[in-house]
């Protein structure tokens, strides 16, 4: 009953006020105008190519945060205590600004190069870091844990997806609102000079 009070109540109200307010809302304007014929892209340099970029992109913003996830997975894994919370914001800040550059940085490399196609690669520049994260609670288990039992592996290795899949949409999305608000800054910048 408490279930349905809920939803009933919160959710379903708040899901038409939302749509309410969206629909009056304006759509954003471009700072520049599209042709309608796509451009064609010209040849990439060897180290534009989307695997390459996107997986080097995705080391820096796990490199800030690797050490603060031995931590982290000690305190879940190994039930130690872990005390160091203004320490982990401050890591999670560093972890905002390294995502946000990361991006904006493959992206104008990406802008330079006359590659349009912007917006995947920029929330997968960053968003690839969840990769690393896989891979090192991957290395973690191998090299700290001792689980013997199957359903205990299956359990560690589902958090640690789900814990990857969190950490993929939370850093490719700073990752892409960075890059959106850098492409309309510059090219908003570009108008106003025409």
């Amino acid at each position: 009953m408490a279930l349905m009070i809920l939803w009933f109540g919160i959710s379903v109200p708040l899901c038409f006020f939302g749509s309410f307010f969206a629909w009056k809302k304006e759509a954003d304007k471009q700072p520049v105008r599209t042709n309608n014929i796509p451009r064609q892209i010209p040849d990439l340099p060897w180290y534009m190519n989307p695997f390459f970029s996107v997986m080097m992109g995705g080391i820096l913003p796990f490199g800030a945060v690797f050490i603060e996830l031995y931590f982290i997975l000690s305190s879940i894994w190994l039930h130690k205590f872990y005390y160091l919370f203004g320490f982990l914001f401050l890591v999670f800040l560093i972890l905002v600004l390294t995502c946000a550059e990361i991006s904006i940085v493959m992206c104008y490399f990406q802008l330079c190069s006359e590659d349009y196609h912007w917006w995947w690669r920029s929330f997968l520049t960053s968003a690839a870091s969840a990769v690393y994260f896989l891979l090192y609670s991957v290395f973690y288990f191998a090299t700290k844990l001792d689980i013997t039992h199957f359903v205990s592996v299956v359990l560690y290795f589902g958090y640690s997806f789900i814990m990857s899949f969190g950490f993929f949409v939370l850093t490719g999305t700073i990752g892409f609102y960075s890059c959106y608000f850098f492409v309309r800054r510059i090219y908003g910048y570009h108008n106003h000079f025409i």
